[in-house]
């Protein structure tokens, strides 16, 4: 049952996608903001931010996922991992959302997240590449 963590990972990814873009657009309307401007009211521009902060940071995410989840040797460690970086991710945006300021901790956790599953999954792959020679 664990080994499929990493795609509830991916599936929850996709969903802190959406609630970021709900929340641009959201702020859009609510302040008046035509696209293609991206910047004007302060709520709009953390909304803005949130969403791209978190599509920045998804696009190192998943593949480092994926690597820790083929080559680390256990997924359901991966997912484990995976599932604080969503977490971590998901308190980043909403603490963007409020107060620029404290994003710190919840950054620091998901960049800690992302680096081991890198990391592991780098390993994994250096050794796969060690055996088959």
């Amino acid at each position: 049952m664990f080994e499929h963590l990493p795609a509830l990972d991916v599936a929850l990814t996709v969903l802190l996608l959406l609630f970021t873009a709900i929340k641009v657009g959201a702020a859009r309307g609510r302040h008046g903001i035509k696209a293609p401007a991206v910047e004007g009211h302060p709520e709009f521009e953390r909304a803005f931010r949130a969403q791209m902060n978190t599509l920045e940071a998804t696009v190192m995410f998943l593949p480092s996922l994926w690597l820790a989840s083929e080559y680390g040797g256990t997924p359901w460690f991966a997912g484990l991992i995976g599932l604080l970086w969503v977490l971590a991710r998901t308190w980043y945006a909403l603490a963007y959302l409020r107060n620029a300021t404290k994003r710190g901790a919840p950054f620091a956790l998901g960049t800690l997240c992302m680096a081991i599953l890198l990391g592991w999954g780098l390993i994994g792959v250096l050794q796969a590449m060690l055996h088959a020679a």
